[in-house]
């Protein structure tokens, strides 16, 4: 059974949207290098430095499934049911989205009512030997305080969003939650590409 992983693009004071739900400058270095990249769908196209392609290629080629919540998914629009990465969602939801699924017969999307755990589960199911990857903060959240989670990588980039925005983890149920130390993968054009493995 593969890895399970959340996955962030960070500011520098740890937050991963504004309050709105969008984003600021956390993505700019996916545009700021020489060398072209489609992403997997195929939707947009990056321009990478040699350093973060080679980094997102060997991360993106991990991949088995990915793992969000419903606030994400209603934000992306559903990705036009085929992801940025092109690899399996399942959804953690209170309710799943007929009408959603009924237009998009094809998307390989699983809507998991049953909480965090059973997403997880499913995710891992799908993924094999693959990396399960947990984005949007909520989920990373839940996923840590039930010790689900093997790994935290952070695309750690230098800029201060400041106070009123939402945080990668937020307030967690236990007073602390001790990571090891991080790897640095690779130190791209503005930013740092970390994993810190998660102590049990």
């Amino acid at each position: 059974m593969g890895k399970v992983v959340a996955q962030a693009n960070m500011s520098l004071d740890g937050y991963v949207a504004k309050q709105d739900n969008s984003i600021g400058r956390l993505f700019d270095w996916l545009q700021n290098g020489e060398v072209e990249m489609p992403t997997p769908a195929g939707d947009f196209t990056l321009h990478l430095t040699p350093p973060s392609l080679e980094h997102l290629q060997q991360w993106v080629s991990s991949l088995g499934a990915l793992v969000c919540g419903r606030a994400l998914f209603e934000v992306a629009a559903g990705w036009q049911g085929r992801h940025t990465l092109d690899v399996p969602v399942v959804v953690v939801t209170h309710e799943v989205p007929t009408e959603w699924v009924d237009a998009h017969p094809d998307a390989p999307f699983t809507f998991v009512t049953d909480g965090v755990e059973s997403a997880i589960a499913h995710a891992q199911k799908i993924a094999g030997d693959r990396v399960v990857t947990v984005t949007g903060g909520t989920i990373a959240k839940q996923c840590l305080d039930l010790g689900l989670l093997d790994e935290v990588a952070v695309d750690l980039v230098p800029v201060v969003m400041g106070e009123g925005n939402r945080p990668f983890f937020g307030k967690l149920s236990a007073e602390d939650v001790k990571l090891g130390n991080p790897t640095v993968c690779v130190q791209g054009d503005q930013v740092i590409h970390l994993v810190f493995p998660v102590e049990r």
